[in-house]
């Protein structure tokens, strides 16, 4: 079995089912209809051709769970989805709406390699000391507010202040989820972790955009405990040093 075989609709079905469960555990028919606004019979012959190719556990009247073939490409279109998502709003400056939409368009026809060399692209420009995060903002604001590159020094610095060494992280300044002191909110920007690691985190429901607050630290700094859209987390430090966040608060 190939994801290739898949259609592009078919891949929605699995990703709708892949963040369903993730949230329920298991998903209803009517579940999957909603999330991806369709109707019920385009629903029931989804899921059989879905279990036709043993990606789907599925039974009239009964809860849907994906195969672990099934979640293996769903988590390959969850992170196409994500990585172009994230590329479309960290380095093309586009707005969250607009960024999914192109992202659901793009995530089936875009090559896994081409989408690696995309999310190789933003670590590359946010760890190169000539650019880093605020070479990002720069841009932003050249899109936002009409800044000529003349002016992309200042540009750069007004919306990317440096962040801080010695002194508490202020809002807006960008650093790693281990940074984070108790009590301080902030909203992930990266995820830079690979394979498993990756996967993980992105199981967890850390994802780009996602606002997190920092609750506390074991004494000897591991782990800590993050508050994720209400799920308390228990992240070992290393774990979180691969999360890039801006702070909020």
């Amino acid at each position: 079995m190939n994801e290739a075989t898949l259609s592009a609709s078919l891949e929605d079905y699995l990703e709708a089912i892949f963040h369903i469960v993730r949230k329920k555990h298991a998903a209803r028919p009517k579940d999957i209809s909603k999330f991806l606004e369709v109707g019920n019979s385009s629903v029931t012959g989804a899921l059989r051709a879905l279990k036709a190719r043993k990606l789907v556990n599925y039974a009239p009247y009964d809860l849907v769970t994906l195969t672990p073939t099934g979640e293996e490409l769903a988590r390959d279109v969850v992170r196409r989805h994500e990585s172009l998502r994230e590329f479309f709003i960290k380095v093309l400056a586009a707005g969250n709406e607009l960024a999914d939409e192109a992202a659901c368009k793009m995530e089936h026809a875009v090559p896994a390699d081409l989408v690696d060399r995309f999310v190789r692209f933003v670590e590359f420009i946010e760890m190169c000391p000539h650019g880093g995060p605020g070479l990002l903002e720069g841009f932003r604001n050249h899109i936002e507010k009409g800044c000529r590159p003349t002016c992309f020094d200042e540009c750069r610095f007004e919306s990317s202040p440096p962040t801080s060494h010695g002194h508490p992280l202020g809002a807006g300044e960008i650093a790693t989820m281990a940074d984070l002191k108790p009590g301080q909110h902030a909203t992930i920007t990266r995820v830079q972790g690979e394979g498993p690691l990756r996967r993980r985190l992105m199981d967890l429901g850390i994802i780009t955009g996602t606002p997190i607050t920092m609750e506390r630290s074991a004494p000897l700094g591991d782990p800590l405990e993050i508050l994720v859209k209400g799920t308390h987390l228990s992240l070992r430090r290393e774990e979180a040093k691969a999360v890039r966040v801006r702070i909020d608060v």
